[in-house]
């Protein structure tokens, strides 16, 4: 287990790659506090339910949005920067496709079956119909995987230390 955290670890950015990234700048001074690099449970939770969040939620400027939010809720930036990784050119398309049926279930739209996802002129004209249903799904899977993820990365940090603990005891 502690071969995977290390892992981890080492691809998380470090305070002075965030600190150089010229978008970040305005966030330099606030990421100078060592609380916001810190390995804690709320921290490390918190931060990969920020970065999942945004992550999902917003296709742009994810990484600064993730820095922000995590320098205002006092998580772990690092981690919620790397968490926005959730989304990339590999999996933007399953997620928005899943994302969409899900709108699409939630707000009682019909799915347009003659939308092809690999056109994107087909989506740029039919944005208007794609839009309420794919925006809410996304909304829907960003909530849930920020809840999910902070419960679980809590549950089994805790399960971890008890872990610890009882073998640590003579």
């Amino acid at each position: 287990m502690s071969a995977l955290i290390q892992r981890l670890r080492a691809l998380v950015p470090s305070r002075e790659q965030l600190a150089a990234n010229p978008w970040l700048r305005g966030l330099a001074p606030y990421l100078a506090d060592p609380k916001l690099w810190h390995w804690s449970r709320r921290g490390v939770a918190m931060g990969v339910a920020i970065g999942l969040f945004i992550g999902f939620l917003i296709p742009l400027a994810q990484i600064l949005l993730a820095a922000a939010v995590a320098v205002f809720l006092r998580a772990n930036v690092a981690v919620a920067a790397a968490g926005t990784l959730v989304t990339n050119p590999l999996t933007v398309p399953p997620i928005y496709y899943a994302a969409y049926h899900l709108g699409a279930w939630a707000t009682g739209a019909s799915p347009t079956a003659a939308i092809s996802l690999a056109d994107p002129t087909s989506i740029g004209a039919n944005l208007g119909a794609i839009g309420i249903p794919l925006f809410a799904g996304l909304a829907i899977a960003a909530s849930f995987a920020a809840v999910a993820s902070y419960l679980l990365i809590s549950q089994v940090w805790i399960w971890r230390v008890s872990t610890k603990r009882r073998s640590a005891r003579p």
